[in-house]
C-alpha cells in the first residue's frame, strides 16, 4: 500500500486506503468482534495505517473495539474520529452539535473509549447550522495546543464554509485545517462542482466515504442481495446511476475483474491526478470484503475504460462553470481566442 501526506498543510502520512470502522461492533448487522479483529489484522498486514471512526458508530462500540485493537502500537497508526451526533434515545440540546462544549465533551468520551490520550484528526461529523466558525476554530486550536488532537478537519461541510474556515485560520495564525471528508464515487460525483476544486486550491486533504455508493457499484442489488440501500424502492435510483452500474459491469467483464475493483481503480486514478491527497474509506463488514478491496490496489484500467466510466458517470456542473467553459471555448474577447498561445505578460 502506498502513502501520502494528508493535504499540503501537514506532514501527516496516511495510507492509500483508510479503514472505515462503522461495522466494528457486536450487533447482528456488524462485523462481530472476531470479524473486526481479522479485518484489522489483514488491513495492517497489507500496509494500512489509517482508521476512520465516529462517536456514533455502533453507539460508541466501534471506538472501543478499535482502541482495543490498536493496543500498545497505537502510535504506529493514524486515527480520525468525528463528533456532532448521538445515538441516545432522548436527545438533549447540550449533547449534540458542533459547539465548544459538545466538542470537548465528545472528545473526552472518544479518548476514553479509544484508550488513548490523543487522536490524530478530529472533525465535526456534520455542520449543525448554528455554531460560528470562529468558535470551532478556536476550540480546535485549544485542543491542539493541549495535545489532545494533532490536527483538525471538517466533515460534510459545504465548500463555502470550508473555504472561509481555511482562510480565517490562516489569517488568524491558528493551526490550519488540514482536510475534509465527503462522499465521492462513480455514482456520486457532486463533490467535483465545489468541494474538490476548493480542497485543491486550499491544500486540504480529502477523505472520501462511500466509494462503492452504499454497495450499488458492487452490483449486489441486481443480484437480489441486501445492503444499506435495500430499503429504497429502487436501489439504483435513476437512469444515470443505472448507466453507471452498466458501465462498471461492462468494464469488469472486459478486464476479467470484478465491479468492486473497477470502481476503486477508477477512484485511484482520479486521486492520482488530483492536486491534493484524496484517500477513500473502505468499510468492509467481512474479511472477504476487505480482500476484494485490497485486490483493487493492483488493478490498472486502460485509458478507454476510464473514458467509458467518465462518460457514464459525468454530472452537469451547472452555472457558472458551464458558461465559463463555453466562453473559453469560443473566445471571450470578440474574435480572438485568449488561450490559444503562450502567456505574454502585459507591461
Amino acid at each position: 500500500m502506498r502513502y501520502q501526506t494528508f493535504g499540503r498543510h501537514s506532514g501527516l502520512r496516511v495510507s492509500e486506503y483508510v479503514l472505515g470502522t462503522a461495522n466494528f461492533g457486536s450487533a447482528p448487522t456488524a462485523a462481530g468482534l472476531a470479524g473486526a479483529k481479522e479485518i484489522f489484522r489483514s488491513f495492517v498486514a497489507a500496509g494500512g495505517t489509517t482508521f476512520d471512526v465516529s462517536n456514533i458508530y455502533q453507539d460508541g462500540e466501534a471506538e472501543t473495539v478499535l482502541g482495543e485493537l490498536l493496543g500498545r502500537e497505537r502510535d504506529d497508526y493514524v486515527v480520525i474520529t468525528k463528533y456532532s451526533g448521538t445515538r441516545a434515545a432522548q436527545v438533549r440540546p447540550g449533547t449534540t452539535g458542533n459547539s465548544r462544549k459538545t466538542m470537548i465533551r465528545s472528545l473526552e468520551e472518544s479518548l476514553r473509549r479509544l484508550g488513548t490520550d490523543y487522536v490524530d484528526v478530529f472533525m465535526p461529523h456534520f455542520p449543525d447550522g448554528v455554531t460560528p466558525l470562529p468558535e470551532l476554530l478556536a476550540a480546535f486550536d485549544d485542543l491542539i495546543r493541549a495535545g489532545k488532537i494533532r490536527y483538525a478537519g471538517l466533515s460534510n461541510f459545504p465548500a463555502w464554509r470550508v473555504a472561509g474556515a481555511a482562510v480565517r485560520s490562516e489569517l488568524s495564525g491558528r493551526n490550519p485545517l488540514i482536510g475534509i471528508q465527503t462522499e465521492y464515487s462513480l455514482a456520486e460525483r457532486s463533490a467535483e462542482r465545489e468541494l474538490l476544486p476548493m480542497a485543491e486550491a486550499h491544500g486540504l486533504g480529502v477523505v472520501l466515504y462511500s466509494p462503492l455508493a452504499g454497495g450499488l457499484l458492487t452490483g449486489k442489488y441486481r443480484r437480489g442481495e441486501q445492503g444499506r440501500l435495500s430499503a429504497r424502492p429502487d436501489a439504483e435510483g435513476d437512469e444515470r446511476r443505472t448507466a453507471v452500474l452498466d458501465a462498471v459491469l461492462a468494464v469488469a467483464e472486459e478486464t476479467g475483474t470484478g465491479p468492486v475493483q473497477v470502481a476503486l481503480a477508477w477512484l485511484r486514478e482520479r486521486a492520482a491526478r488530483a492536486g491534493t491527497s484524496m484517500t477513500p474509506i473502505v468499510g468492509p463488514r467481512t474479511p472477504a470484503h476487505l480482500a476484494t478491496y485490497l485486490d483493487a490496489l493492483t488493478v490498472e484500467l486502460a485509458p478507454h475504460h476510464h473514458e467509458k466510466l467518465d462518460a457514464a458517470s459525468a454530472i452537469r456542473l451547472g452555472a457558472p462553470y458551464e458558461d465559463v467553459s463555453a466562453a473559453l471555448a469560443h473566445g471571450i474577447d470578440g474574435d480572438r481566442t485568449l488561450l490559444d498561445g503562450p502567456f505574454v505578460p502585459v507591461v
